[in-house]
């Protein structure tokens, strides 16, 4: 008996660790690394009801009431800034944010964008866990990517983060300027469960590292609510840069100076100058030391795309740098038609000035 309890003792010390961590994956690692860094973002709003007096024919406010809403933001830094998406924090007259553990601190609001749907917020105090952002350029279809959030308020009941695991399913997922005015480039797609409440949280690989902020689904129905397999996040590139303008000065600067004037092409100037074609735009004017001097564009150059959206309205090519989100520093392609020859050229786009020639 003795010697079956020291064998039986022995087998515990050899490989009772090894059972209890072959629980553990990759993605667990990742799950705890970045776990007490996700926030529940807490909104306030007092929204005013309106009634219609049907005897004297007038409408008047009836009511002020508190609604509450929330979402998902991550800790960036160990002194307290954390970001989240814009529509998360949109019109909150009062924010709270609740860390792993149940910890709860006012935020203010140090900046937000909405043609990025980004925000940045900040707590009082200091040695906050903050998660590791990592990079959005060289992510690979196929691999494992983790969502962290707050999806539908769970958040309340553990104190503690939801987790989906999923693949990234696609990259560079763009879509434009949409009607609401965001601008949504280079997204990431991924299966892992997105839902409502986990706009703003953490997309994090394998590795423990943030590379993008959970943003939107696609439900397939106007009416659904949870995920069907499709949802995107903002690249952590671009979160980053943002952030960086949204800290130091509260918003994002997207002006810009191309120092370019220009014109369509239309039949009788194709004819009078012999170009081949009546599409495009021509430049009629170089400002001097601008953008478009500094990239070898001169008068005379006929436009035909920017970054291979075709150009035949001088708005055009304004279109096309709000489309990409596009800004100072900042590189356009352009196809040109110069003494017969197609050329493309990039042109990097200069700071913004009191002139016409945007």
């Amino acid at each position: 008996m003795n010697k079956l309890f020291s064998i039986l003792y022995i087998f515990t010390l050899l490989y009772g660790d090894g059972i209890s961590s072959s629980r553990e994956t990759a993605i667990t690692r990742a799950i705890k690394k970045v776990g007490p860094s996700v926030a529940s973002i807490n909104v306030e709003q007092h929204v005013s009801s309106v009634s219609f007096d049907p005897f004297f024919g007038f409408m008047y406010p009836r009511n002020i009431y508190p609604m509450k809403s929330s979402g998902s933001g991550v800790v960036i830094s160990p002194d307290g800034f954390v970001m989240t998406n814009y529509h998360v924090i949109e019109n909150a007259d009062k924010i709270s944010v609740t860390l792993s553990g149940g910890s709860e601190y006012e935020a203010e609001i140090i900046g937000a964008d909405i043609t990025s749907d980004l925000a940045l917020l900040k707590l009082e105090g200091s040695n906050f866990p903050y998660a590791e952002l990592g990079s959005s350029d060289d992510l690979l279809i196929g691999e494992w990517v983790i969502a962290l959030g707050n999806p539908f308020q769970l958040f309340s009941i553990s104190n503690k983060p939801s987790a989906s695991v999923g693949i990234i399913s696609a990259t560079n997922m763009d879509f434009g300027r949409l009607k609401n005015g965001k601008v949504f480039q280079d997204m990431i797609q991924t299966d892992a469960a997105i839902n409502h409440g986990n706009s703003g949280g953490p997309l994090v690989n394998a590795l423990g590292e943030v590379i993008g902020i959970n943003t939107f689904i696609y439900t397939g129905s106007d009416n659904a609510q949870g995920s069907v397999g499709i949802g995107f996040a903002i690249p952590i590139k671009s979160a980053k840069r943002v952030a960086k303008e949204l800290r130091t000065t509260g918003h994002v600067d997207r002006g810009y100076s191309t120092g370019l004037m220009v014109q369509s092409v239309t039949q009788s100037i194709s004819r009078y100058l012999n170009i081949p074609f009546a599409k495009g735009v021509i430049i009629v004017e170089v400002i001097g030391g601008g953008a478009a001097e500094r990239s070898g564009l001169l008068p005379g150059d006929v436009i035909l795309t920017a970054n291979g959206e075709p150009v035949n309205l001088p708005n055009d090519i304004r279109s096309v740098i709000l489309d990409n989100d596009l800004r100072s520093g900042d590189k356009i392609i352009l196809k040109i038609f110069r003494d017969g020859d197609y050329k493309k050229i990039k042109m990097k786009l200069g700071k913004y000035k009191e002139n016409p020639y945007k």
